[in-house]
């Protein structure tokens, strides 16, 4: 390997690398070289290796052994045949991490967590220098989320979340950055800022990789594609010539194609907010919300980052009280009637759910536990659970999948197998938390024709997104969020 000519840099060669967890071929023989000054998009379905390939990269996960099979790095004029050397100066950003925040209820500043990017360390165990505090200070206003400093992170949105850990990963200055479906759940504003960096990136020759599944997600700056199928690459080499329309989402017609007329069914009241107010880590984060979601209807929430939306579908679902002064009337639920009774009528999807669910239950496991509207099993599932969890698997085309555990699968396949959890029980009412959020084109194009299917049949539809394109067909009323405040909620309005 010839000796860089941008010393700080991480210059990386893999060999023939094998990959192989729980028994099951991951990567097969995969070839490549990323240079100071490349920036590269990985591509692929769903499955096919792209967040291994990185975690190989960046040494969290080791390759097996085999003829020929090396990895080299090069950095600061040394070279290395293990990451161990240089793994501080490799950023590896996904959504690991962010669900490792919540699954063990790590609460601390949004100052803090970038922190302990500079420390290497999961949570802040190390005083934060002055100088530390200049570079945390660059990366907040790196990404223009300096308001969000002495915030807790768990009281983010998604999407604040997200911003929080890219600067966590950017703050020491690494040499490589290894980016995985990091633009999921941004809102415009937000997903240009980070676009917008990664273009000015090319100007100090900071080599990264950004996993993606949407066209509109290459910068102007990347100059690679590296392209997966299985485990095997299948393209390897300059953008321009790179098929990523074969493998990428590109912006496409308004998906809004139809509105539904209004609703045959019964005009019955699904779930009712009236005047309320949700307050979180003493915090206010929704403010005289009143919505009435009815039988039939397809909603779609939308607005920025951090406007409630996440919040608002997990109060219609139960998660969350209203203040006093508020009210909050779902269908069947009268003094007396616990709230899982309207829960099991309710499919929930949300990020929030991978990180809740153990990592070691089989995907069968997890399937059947939507029938109790639970996070994991307390008796084992009766047969009929264990039918219709066997015919919701074959639904949604992972039936392969059930014997699997939680934590051999990829991100999409995860969301795919939430989708099939919420679907379990027939829903009436189905809770979609930004649902296409890293899966492959194909998959959307699938829960999206399965989410039609739904609406057609009379099951009510609440989703939250930041892509129009996503709206679906179905659409009649569209609620838009701002600060917590409703700033349009009715008929969906003309694109």
């Amino acid at each position: 390997m010839p000796r860089s000519r941008a010393g700080r840099f991480v210059d990386v060669e893999l060999r023939r690398i094998q990959l192989t967890r729980a028994g099951r071929g991951v990567l097969h023989d995969v070839d490549w070289r990323i240079r100071p000054g490349e920036r590269w998009i990985l591509a692929g379905a769903n499955g096919a290796g792209k967040t291994q390939l990185l975690k190989v990269v960046a040494g969290a996960v080791w390759p097996a052994p085999g003829a020929g099979a090396s990895r080299r790095y090069l950095w600061r004029g040394e070279h290395w045949t293990t990451p161990r050397e240089v793994q501080e100066q490799i950023a590896y950003i996904g959504a690991e991490r962010q669900d490792k925040y919540e699954r063990y209820a790590w609460d601390f500043t949004v100052w803090q967590v970038i922190g302990t990017g500079l420390h290497r360390t999961d949570i802040p165990l190390q005083q934060v220098t002055r100088a530390d505090g200049q570079r945390i200070e660059r990366a907040l206003a790196a990404l223009a989320i300096e308001h969000l400093a002495d915030r807790r992170f768990l009281s983010l949105s998604y999407g604040e979340r997200r911003l929080t850990l890219i600067a966590r990963a950017l703050a020491p200055r690494p040499g490589l950055v290894l980016f995985d479906e990091v633009l999921n759940g941004l809102d415009a504003t937000h997903r240009q800022r980070v676009l917008a960096w990664l273009v000015r990136s090319r100007r100090a020759r900071l080599p990264w990789v950004l996993a993606t599944h949407r066209i509109e997600d290459v910068p102007a700056s990347a100059t690679h594609a590296l392209i997966l199928e299985r485990g095997r690459v299948v393209y390897r080499g300059a953008l321009a010539r790179a098929p990523l329309a074969h493998w990428l989402e590109a912006k496409s017609r308004d998906a809004v194609r139809q509105v539904r007329s209004p609703s045959a069914l019964s005009p019955q009241s699904m779930v009712r907010l009236t005047s309320a107010c949700v307050y979180l880590d003493e915090r206010v984060v929704l403010r005289d919300v009143s919505l009435d979601v009815r039988t039939g209807q397809s909603w779609v929430v939308h607005g920025p980052n951090g406007s409630g939306k996440t919040t608002l579908l997990r109060t219609l679902y139960g998660d969350h009280g209203v203040a006093v002064g508020g009210r909050v009337v779902r269908a069947g639920i009268k003094r007396g009637v616990p709230l899982e009774f309207f829960r099991r009528q309710v499919g929930l999807v949300a990020p929030h759910l991978q990180a809740d669910h153990p990592q070691d239950l089989i995907v069968e496991a997890v399937v059947q536990s939507g029938c109790h509207a639970a996070i994991g099993l307390n008796e084992p599932a009766s047969a009929l659970e264990r039918a219709a969890a066997r015919r919701t698997l074959l639904r949604f085309g992972i039936a392969r999948l059930g014997a699997r555990r939680l934590r051999e699968l990829s991100y999409g396949q995860l969301r795919r197998v939430l989708f099939a959890r919420a679907c379990v029980n027939e829903p009436r009412l189905l809770l979609l938390d930004e649902p296409f959020a890293g899966v492959d084109v194909p998959t959307r194009r699938a829960l999206q024709h399965y989410i039609q299917d739904l609406a057609a049949r009379g099951t009510t539809i609440v989703m939250a997104t930041h892509h129009r394109t996503e709206w679906p067909a179905s659409t009649t009323h569209e609620l838009e969020l701002a600060d917590g405040r409703m700033r349009y909620g009715g008929r969906v309005r003309t694109a």
